[in-house]
């Protein structure tokens, strides 16, 4: 599925949040839910960074920081 169709689904679907969703390094799975208006061709491109210091077993607040790199 390429970019241009995930948007244009996004749009025709008046969609209003998006939940990425990943495993962290524990196999547990978690997610990040953003809202839409924020997801457009950059986005697939430098991800969405959050941080990770609230996931068990990751680094503390000053060396957590994280890049969520989405696939279309």
């Amino acid at each position: 599925m390429s970019v241009e169709h995930v948007l244009t689904m996004m749009e025709e679907y008046n969609v209003k949040f998006v939940d990425l969703r990943f495993t962290d390094t524990k196999g547990k799975e978690q997610h990040v839910s953003i809202p839409a208006h924020q997801v457009d061709e950059d986005f697939f491109e430098d991800g969405k960074m959050f941080d990770g210091s609230s996931m068990a077993g990751w680094k503390g607040i000053n060396e957590s920081d994280m890049v969520l790199m989405p696939i279309a």
